[in-house]
């Protein structure tokens, strides 16, 4: 069993887990995943790590109620446990393995739609411990669904926009992108993580300007581990699974 250390909710349907879990934390990377299972009975689900202390043996998730097995897990508080707690799983963030004094001479910007933001942070974090500050722009609907804005803030150049200008820019992260590059900006690469619509627009804005572009893909999985083939991907003209090969995908 694996216990629940902390249990709140960011905004409306959206709630952070702190999860004990050492032999996890000890192996994962940013850009990983988990799959949790709340009991014997329970849906396989996979959630991005948000964050993890090696130290303190824990992984943090973030997740959106959109089904059965969410709702109930939201219900779940601090000294509840888990049935499973399955990973490191996926590959971690290309990033991770690049010679650091290379990665420094690099500008790099994440754009975050929604709960994107969750698997943006241990990016932008490993980044920043590592002496690299990046961009980040980070979009939601309206102020009240804005999540992680004081722990982004901490570690990267933050941007914020909403959609309906109730908080920070008013627009689309889309827009914001464009007017960070038309300024001047030289990005190395950009990272989008979000909603399918957000990442197919967010390319399609770079793609004028040749900005190789890197967009995290979480297709239905079963496993998790490349057996089922359910998050099967075209990719280049190959296919590619989520699981094993992603979840970040040129």
């Amino acid at each position: 069993m694996y216990k629940i250390l902390k249990a709140e909710t960011l905004a409306a349907k959206i709630h952070l887990m702190v999860v004990h879990a050492p032999r996890v934390a000890s192996h994962c990377q940013p850009g990983q995943f988990i799959i949790v299972k709340m009991d014997e009975k329970g849906e396989r689900i996979p959630l991005t790590i948000c964050d993890y202390d090696r130290e303190e043996g824990t992984v943090t998730i973030v997740f959106q109620e959109v089904g059965a097995s969410t709702i109930k897990m939201s219900e779940l508080k601090a000294g509840d446990s888990f049935r499973d707690f399955v990973g490191p799983l996926g590959c971690p963030s290309e990033f991770v393995h690049e010679d650091i004094e290379e990665l420094k001479k690099k500008k790099m910007v994440f754009v975050a739609g929604g709960v994107g933001t969750a698997p943006v942070y241990p990016q932008v974090k490993w980044l920043h411990e590592h002496g690299i500050t990046a961009d980040v722009i980070l979009g939601s609907k309206t102020k009240d669904m804005v999540i992680l804005e004081k722990e982004l803030g901490e570690v990267s150049n933050l941007y914020v926009t909403t959609d309906d200008g109730s908080y920070g820019r008013k627009g689309l992260v889309t827009e914001a992108l464009k007017e960070l590059i038309d300024a001047g900006n030289q990005y190395d690469e950009v990272f989008a993580i979000g909603p399918m619509v957000m990442m197919k627009f967010v390319c399609k804005t770079t793609a004028p300007y040749g900005v190789p572009t890197t967009v995290s893909m979480s297709p239905i999985m079963i496993d998790g581990t490349g057996m089922c083939g359910g998050c099967r991907l075209t990719v280049g003209g190959e296919t590619k699974f989520a699981c094993v090969d992603g979840p970040d995908f040129d």
